[in-house]
């Protein structure tokens, strides 16, 4: 059997595809699955949205880590993506950091990587190339949707949307009910309402 990838698109400020990215992890260590990290904006997603005053703020503030983490990838290649990702998303979710500022370049020295690329937060330098990975995600799914977005099989969705993330093989049987709908012609949605917040045990 060969082996599958994974796919995440994520915005390292939403607390949802944290979880999402740490099934993913749990489920390469009991599946054949590669996962691979792809950076997307929910600033750039509700740029033209009528949202509320304090959700623009985070918009706002969610943008500059997302720049940054493009840049790394664009200089230091694909696979910095998940050490980064990882080591800003540790911070602010777990760890309760609300200065992304701080979160990022911690981030950055923890992983040696240049402390010069918090410039990049500031500038467009890089926002082609973000908007391009979000593009990616939304043409794959529609723009009704955010973070997170997962691919499998050559089929994307939103989610899966899960708290807290199942560790072991009981990420494995999550990752082998995504596979099996991806796999089905036609299949589109399953939801319920969400009656927990985010629990990053």
């Amino acid at each position: 059997m060969s082996r599958e990838t994974l796919d995440l698109w994520f915005d390292t400020a939403c607390p949802w595809a944290w979880m999402t990215s740490r099934w993913g992890l749990e489920v390469a260590k009991v599946r054949d699955v590669d996962v691979k990290f792809h950076p997307m904006s929910q600033n750039f997603l509700n740029r033209d949205k009528d949202i509320p005053d304090d959700y623009r703020a985070l918009m706002d503030r969610a943008l500059a880590p997302m720049r940054i983490v493009t840049a790394a990838i664009a200089e230091h290649g694909d696979e910095i993506a998940e050490p980064l990702y990882t080591a800003i998303g540790n911070r602010i979710h777990p760890g309760g950091e609300k200065d992304f500022d701080k979160a990022v370049s911690e981030a950055l020295a923890e992983l040696e990587l240049p402390a010069d690329l918090m410039k990049y937060g500031e500038t467009e330098d890089y926002d082609a190339r973000l908007q391009a990975s979000h593009d990616e995600a939304l043409s794959l799914v529609g723009d009704d949707v955010g973070t997170p977005i997962c691919r499998v099989a050559g089929t994307a969705f939103f989610g899966p949307v899960v708290t807290p993330a199942p560790k072991g093989e009981d990420a494995g049987r999550l990752f082998d009910g995504v596979l099996a709908v991806a796999s089905t012609p036609g299949f589109f949605e399953l939801k319920r309402t969400r009656d927990q917040g985010p629990n990053f045990d």
